[in-house]
């Protein structure tokens, strides 16, 4: 039924105008903006859409993962730009906050609206 659908997926932030800057200025994304909805422009040719909501709460997991080469070269990258790498308890974290022990290397952080976003190690 769906097998040729160009599907996408969305989540929500209470600031869109800090979301924009965070994704197009700070992740360095091609966004725009349309009718109150912002779009991320990802790799691949779908689009994911950030919708207002003024009672948004985030989720407890990751909505958005961003593979990388080298983990340590975007951990290092986004931190220069201001980025705050996520701790976990449980979670065997090295002084980056590079998870490294359980499958592939990865890092959690949060967008202005609090989800939850990854670098992954291809």
């Amino acid at each position: 039924m769906f097998g040729d659908t160009k599907a996408f997926s969305g989540f929500s932030s209470n600031d869109i105008p800090a979301a924009q800057k965070f994704y197009g200025e700070t992740l360095g994304l091609k966004v725009s903006e349309s009718d109150g909805l912002l779009f991320l422009h990802i790799a691949g040719g779908n689009d994911l859409v950030i919708y207002p909501k003024d009672n948004h709460e985030p989720a407890t997991f990751t909505v958005l993962n961003f593979p990388v080469k080298n983990i340590d070269e975007a951990v290092d990258e986004l931190a220069k730009r201001g980025v705050t790498f996520e701790r976990y308890e449980g979670f065997d974290q090295d002084e980056k906050g590079v998870m490294r022990t359980a499958g592939p290397p990865i890092a959690w952080f949060k967008d202005p609206a609090g989800n939850i976003l990854s670098v992954i190690e291809e």
